[in-house]
């Protein structure tokens, strides 16, 4: 089986519009919580979020969009996604060759017009513009016909997993031979179904979260899209490599729809079964770049799975910390902050975190520093108890 390499990156995030932005802004310890914003809920100015500093009209005229039904998180995935296809230097040829797939992750889908689309409905019986863009499904649709992609297109809506599933599926595609290159990643946007949706279920944060910390208070939503492009090693020669995408696993503990099992099974087998697929032993992972939502649930359970698995754990931390918790995209991002660390060879520091959790005294990496870095883990949790760990691999 091939060896899968990623070649091309791009990112929008609250803390940056492009790669380099994002990376600047990771080193300086940057955070990009805040309760102002321009996001049309009840909550503005109360709850704070993770909002990507560019609003739909800015997006729409860089992005040459004119299409009225075409949602904020397809804009913010054509956004990283163009980066990304430039980043790899792909040619049109390419994107529209049989051997190219596209797999894309998200939640949210359409559903952050869901009041134009009910306004709509309720005074037009022919329907409205912003119908087709509704489901899940037509994030990728789009991409797909902008770009006349016309291998396999997948999308992977498995929570907060979603991301990191469709760049697992990415890499066995290649790895099985069904595709030379893979565009993966995945694009959410803030709605007010989700935050409404969070919030029923007492887990947003009133304050900036605070991952890994003994005071935590739960969650904030951000927003924001990555994608990656793998390519096979047969494929790259002399291209630019971030890393390889050495290792994977997903496994579900089935414990509760919105929890984890309170001894961490689904994270524990996610996190071993990754370093069997990378064939690597637990001390060679030299950096985590864990869920850490900042959920009472997640951080104790989460930090239980790294102490039975590593003993004591690498350095970690949680760059929801810096974003929000980004769902469907946070897989994607995330990878996207773990080949920093490894193209970099540093870490960044683990924002808000004061005190460790009682009963395991874990703490997240305090301050940005250079450190050597072969073999990094990212990990992705989901609702339902979907849990997927990725191991990428300093490449050269």
């Amino acid at each position: 089986m091939s060896k899968v390499f990623v070649t091309g990156v791009g990112v929008i995030s609250a803390i940056g519009n492009t790669l380099a932005e994002n990376h600047m802004s990771l080193q300086q310890g940057r955070c990009g919580l805040s309760t102002s914003g321009n996001l049309p809920t009840r909550y503005a100015g109360i709850l704070p979020f993770g909002e990507v500093g560019i609003d739909d009209g800015t997006l729409r005229e860089k992005l040459r969009v004119q299409d009225p039904g075409v949602t904020r998180t397809s804009l913010l995935a054509l956004h990283a996604l163009k980066e990304a296809i430039r980043d790899a230097g792909m040619i049109p040829s390419q994107l529209g060759a049989g051997d190219t797939a596209l797999v894309s992750a998200n939640t949210v889908g359409g559903m952050c017009l869901m009041d134009e689309l009910y306004r709509d409905v309720n005074r037009d019986a022919n329907g409205s513009v912003f119908l087709s863009s509704y489901d899940p499904a037509s994030i990728n649709i789009y991409l797909q016909s902008y770009y006349g992609i016309k291998g396999i297109v997948n999308t992977i809506d498995t929570a907060c997993s979603s991301a990191a599933n469709a760049i697992m599926y990415g890499a066995r595609l290649i790895r099985n031979g069904l595709a030379k290159r893979v565009l993966a990643g995945g694009a959410d946007s803030l709605s007010k179904f989700t935050i409404n949706g969070f919030n029923a279920l007492h887990i947003l944060s009133p304050e900036i979260c605070t991952p890994f910390d003994r005071d935590r208070k739960g969650l904030t939503l951000g927003e924001g899209a990555a994608f990656l492009v793998l390519e096979r090693e047969e494929d790259i020669r002399d291209k630019k490599v971030y890393a390889e995408v050495s290792g994977f696993a997903n496994s579900t503990d089935a414990f509760h729809p919105s929890s984890l099992s309170a001894e961490g099974e689904g994270p524990y087998l996610a996190m071993k079964g990754a370093l069997a697929s990378a064939g690597l032993k637990e001390d060679k992972i030299d950096f985590i770049n864990a869920h850490g939502t900042g959920t009472e649930n997640n951080d104790e359970v989460e930090s239980r799975a790294m102490i039975r698995l590593f003993g004591e754990p690498p350095p970690f931390l949680s760059t929801k910390a810096n974003i929000g918790h980004t769902l469907g995209a946070s897989g994607a991002i995330e990878a996207v902050y773990t080949l920093l660390s490894l193209v970099h060879q540093e870490v960044y520091a683990g924002l808000h975190c004061k005190h460790p959790i009682p009963g395991t005294g874990l703490l997240p990496i305090q301050a940005y520093r250079r450190l050597p870095l072969h073999h990094a883990m990212s990990n992705s949790f989901g609702f339902g108890g979907n849990c997927t760990s990725l191991i990428f691999s300093k490449a050269r």
